[in-house]
Parts: C-alpha cells; structure tokens; sequence
C-alpha cells in the first residue's frame, strides 16, 4: 500500500490537529514501510513506541480542547481514545515480549481506523471547536 496522501477530507480545519493527525500518518507509513523492508525487531520496536507516543499526545490534545469548550460528547469520545491507546500498548507490548510478530495487515487495520475515527468521530467535534474559538 503507498504511503497515505492527506486529503482534504481529513482536514478539520484546526491546524494543530491536522499537523498531529498527518504525523500520526506518517508514522503508520514509517511502520508499514519497515515491516515491509524487514526492518529488525528494534526498529519496528521503536517505530511503534513513538506512534505510541504521538497518538497519547494527541489524545491529549484533543481532550484538552473537549475541557476547554465543553464538549457535550466529550466522554464518548474519550472511551475511544482509551480502547486505541491500549490496544496499541497491548501491541507493542506482545511484540517486545516476542509473543506475537506485527503484520501490514495490522498496520493497515490501524490506519483505517485511524482514518474511519478522523471521517466520523473527529468531524463531529470539529464545528463545536471552532464555534468555540478553537483554530
């Protein structure tokens, strides 16, 4: 699969998150390419510990934002960040144990998600952000 073009589509119109959200792209591309190059188990170790990484911050972030302006869904929306970010350790976590390998089809699922959760649930509170002064 190529690297990940940003569309527009993605865009929220808040350039922080937009600048976060395309990092965390990149580094699902980054993973994805040392998979496929056969990268040795540190590299992709340390490829997932700063997707890892970023993705927290960025949950962070967002969150923040929710505290900030009130977001009405803001709990909901945390719980998805929550159920990711573990899931990502839990990831890391078998692959450093060497319990289980990390595949593209992994990393591909991980994008999607990624994607699909920009699409629906960061659209949602895109508008209220910026109805709130957010830019």
């Amino acid at each position: 699969m190529p690297c990940t073009v940003w569309e527009e589509q993605l865009s929220l119109a808040i350039p922080s998150i937009d600048r976060e959200h395309q990092e965390m792209v990149s580094l699902l591309d980054q993973l994805r390419d040392a998979i496929s190059a056969r990268a040795p188990r540190p590299v992709l170790s340390g490829d997932l510990n700063q997707l890892i990484q970023v993705t927290k911050n960025h949950f962070a972030h967002e969150e923040s934002l929710f505290e900030q302006t009130t977001y009405p869904d803001a709990e909901a929306h945390r719980l998805e960040h929550v159920n990711a970010a573990a899931w990502l350790v839990e990831i890391h976590r078998k692959f450093d144990e060497g319990i289980s390998g990390i595949s593209l089809d992994t990393v591909d699922y991980l994008k999607d998600w990624f994607l699909n959760h920009i699409l629906s649930s960061d659209r949602q509170y895109a508008t209220y952000l910026q109805a709130a002064g957010i830019r």
